[in-house]
């Protein structure tokens, strides 16, 4: 089952590292980096009904 309660120990600091990680690349680099990211958590998890969750989620609108 996909966690979507609040789940981070520290989200501020979590949020501004995932941020600075971005500085200096270009748009191009920046979109690697994230499906680089995605993919090293999606292997991370593992559990395809939890990847399958994720994604449809993801895909409604905020």
């Amino acid at each position: 089952m996909l966690t979507t309660e609040p789940n981070l120990t520290r989200p501020d600091d979590t949020y501004a590292r995932l941020i600075a990680s971005h500085d200096g690349l270009t748009e191009a680099e920046s979109h690697a980096f994230n499906a680089r990211l995605i993919l090293i958590l999606m292997n991370h998890i593992g559990e395809d009904a939890v990847l399958a969750e994720a994604l449809a989620q993801a895909r409604r609108p905020a």
